[in-house]
């Protein structure tokens, strides 16, 4: 508790009030004294008082005085500003650079723009997980948005991708591309590329996840091939399904060489005779665009089949078990193959794809409508219904009427 006395002021024009301020930092506690104050010092004291009462009093409903103080001292001011401090000055505003009469030029261009890249092919978001033969029936964001930035390529965006704007030699390309692979690898330094870059360890790794073989991927191939012979290639996700086409695109993209292959690990090794300092010309893209709208995957009725054939199919695959449980991001190489076994004996499969997402849910229904082939049927609760189709009648007709033979007599 604060030791607390109370002092009698005289202040000029009848002033004379009693407040309490704590004094057991200036005076003693059996002293009581009375001051009288001239105008000027009367503000001054009258501040100092209730500055001290104000900071060292804790319950200030109990001293009915302290905000009268307080109000007669601000009242008694004559300074513009109270408390007593000035207010920071306004920062003087920049004056824009003026630029010389002489020069005509926008300093803020970049005379490097637009880059200028001689690769022959369209630059797309991901080549793996897109198929240019397939139109879009609408997009999700206009085509003069390019995400590769206004004005940083010369080539026009179409919403999808960034064709080549003039005709390419293919038999130059592909001349250019064994020159710099060069000679064939021995199995010696194949050994010794492997052994050195095929550990989970290994610093010079790429992540390729559910986007597949994306066009900035091919930009931080070629910064490892700056320091390292080969690039470890991880593969996870929806393009697993098919590593085949994986392959075929880092191959294509990049000019390199797979030299090792192991379920879902990868070994990319540039070349003999490849040179950082004449890397080809990689713009990056700036964002990821909005994917367009494509026609719907699962019609209501499937072809070849009636309404209630439809419905009865998509019952009977959801109270089927599930022949394979998918995880998200997991590795999808025996997939295929396992739903082909299944077809030979089942008319309808389901592949359980909890927690996997529904987006990645249909990738991968696609993905296998095309590889093994077959029908996706239906798409719910992250459970795909997969109906082999007509097949059996297609492909060995004579078998089906001679089937039919005994039943007609």
């Amino acid at each position: 508790m604060y030791n607390l006395k109370r002092y009698q002021l005289s202040l000029p024009k009848c002033y004379s009030i009693k407040l309490l301020f704590c004094p057991y930092s200036l005076l003693s506690s059996s002293r009581i004294q009375s001051f009288t104050l001239c105008s000027s010092s009367n503000q001054m004291l009258l501040k100092l008082l209730s500055w001290h009462h104000k900071t060292l009093t804790k319950t200030p409903a109990s001293y009915p005085f302290n905000y009268f103080t307080y109000f007669l001292s601000h009242t008694l001011s004559e300074d513009l500003y109270d408390p007593p401090f000035t207010l920071a000055s306004k920062p003087k505003a920049k004056k824009a650079p003026t630029n010389q009469p002489g020069s005509n030029e926008n300093p803020n261009k970049d005379p490097k723009l637009p880059l200028k890249s001689d690769l022959p092919f369209d630059f797309r978001y991901s080549y793996s997980e897109s198929d240019s033969a397939i139109q879009p029936i609408g997009y999700r964001e206009p085509k003069r948005f390019s995400p590769f930035g206004p004005g940083r390529l010369d080539r026009k965006w179409t919403g999808v991708a960034a064709p080549v704007q003039s005709e390419v030699d293919m038999e130059i390309v592909m001349e250019e591309r064994r020159r710099v692979l060069g000679d064939p690898l021995t199995e010696e330094e194949v050994e010794e590329l492997v052994e050195r870059y095929r550990h989970s360890d290994c610093s010079r790794q790429i992540n390729l996840g559910k986007g597949g073989v994306t066009h900035n991927m091919l930009d931080d191939i070629h910064n490892h091939w700056k320091k390292a012979e080969a690039v470890r290639i991880k593969c996870l996700g929806v393009p697993t399904l098919d590593m085949d086409n994986v392959c075929f695109h880092l191959e294509d993209k990049s000019g390199g060489k797979i030299i090792y292959r192991h379920i879902n690990i990868l070994l990319l090794y540039r070349g003999r005779n490849y040179d950082p300092k004449n890397r080809p010309v990689i713009p990056i893209m700036l964002w990821k665009p909005y994917a367009p709208i494509f026609p719907k995957l699962v019609k209501n009725v499937a072809d070849g089949l009636s309404f209630e054939e439809t419905k009865e199919i998509r019952n009977r695959g959801l109270n089927s078990p599930a022949l394979m449980k998918l995880t998200r991001n997991g590795v999808y190489v025996y997939v295929v193959e396992r739903v082909r076994e299944a077809f030979q004996t089942e008319e309808v499969v389901r592949l359980d794809c909890t927690h996997v997402g529904s987006s990645d849910c249909k990738k991968i229904g696609v993905k296998l409508r095309d590889l093994v082939p077959c029908v996706p049927i239906l798409f719910k609760d992250e459970q795909i219904i997969l109906w082999r189709g007509k097949r059996d009648q297609e492909q060995n007709p004579e078998a089906a009427l001679m089937a039919d033979g005994p039943l007609g007599t």
